[in-house]
């Protein structure tokens, strides 16, 4: 028992040795994340990896090719090559593909089902909650490029943020959080005076978004994209837009009301009117 423990350790620290030489292994977090990989694919409450669809089961086959064929294309020129080709494929030749999409996910189902049947209600409630941080990650990510697409203005820096990209590049320090590191002392060694000057800037900044955050929001309602603004700000820019909106209405009607009204009778017509009756009689 002790040799097998032993071993183990051994093994696990030969592992261990072999990520940290790696040229990413500076970065604690890659190093840690593949730990965290190595871990899981020995757990046993390890869920199934979901399957392939049909487009990636070409792309698999096709790097494949690609890499033989020519080695030397970077990454970026055979996804162009490879969705271009798949754009070209006819409905005939994408069914292989499909047919193994479709084998993929009733595999899945059934590795699913086997694996929800071995938990405990407890890991079927962590699982459930595991997914649904996913998703909330996933939409959070989609919103962000989205936004970055329309333009959203950039939220105003602060005193220290200037202060920091203002001296970041001639900052001791070797790497860049030691250079951060250096800059917060220095930031705080700073008087009140020498503060002033990036505390007013920070205020000009601030002025700045709001004056484009307002613009952008009216642009984002003006086009139908209303989803993109928060409620409370939905609601501010709307009654705003209405209120643009009613003083040319205003003028309309009063347009309106005076080509149609007759001008009101005098009072010498009324008494001219009634002398002549007068006369008649």
């Amino acid at each position: 028992m002790v040799t097998v423990v032993s071993l183990s350790v051994g093994l696990l620290g030969r592992r261990l040795g072999g990520l940290l030489s790696w040229p990413w292994a500076a970065s604690c977090s890659s190093v840690c994340s593949a730990v965290r990989r190595l871990s899981l694919d020995k757990s046993p409450f390890t869920p199934p990896k979901r399957p392939l669809n049909a487009y990636l089961h070409y792309v698999v086959e096709q790097q494949r090719v690609l890499f033989k064929q020519s080695s030397d294309l970077k990454m970026v020129e055979k996804t162009k090559w490879i969705a271009q080709a798949w754009r070209q494929l006819t409905a005939d030749q994408k069914q292989p593909y499909e047919i193994a999409a479709n084998d993929g996910k009733l595999k899945y189902k059934e590795e699913l089902a086997a694996f929800k049947a071995k938990l405990t209600p407890a890991q079927l409630a962590g699982l459930k909650e595991e997914r649904r941080q996913k998703l909330a990650k996933r939409r959070t990510m989609r919103q962000k490029r989205k936004l970055t697409m329309l333009g959203k203005p950039k939220r105003p820096r602060t005193a220290f943020n200037i202060f920091m990209a203002e001296h970041f590049d001639e900052a001791k320090g070797a790497t860049s959080q030691a250079k951060l590191k250096n800059l917060q002392d220095e930031w705080h060694q700073l008087s009140g005076s020498q503060k002033q000057l990036y505390t007013q800037l920070a205020e000009d900044d601030k002025i700045r978004y709001q004056n484009e955050i307002k613009s952008w929001e009216e642009q984002m309602v003006e086009t139908g994209h209303e989803d993109v603004i928060r409620v409370k700000q939905r609601r501010r820019v709307q009654r705003l837009l209405r209120t643009k909106a009613k003083p040319n209405k205003t003028i309309l009607k009063v347009v309106s009301t005076t080509k149609t009204s007759k001008p009101p009778a005098t009072s010498s017509t009324t008494k001219a009117v009634k002398s002549m009756k007068k006369a008649e009689e």
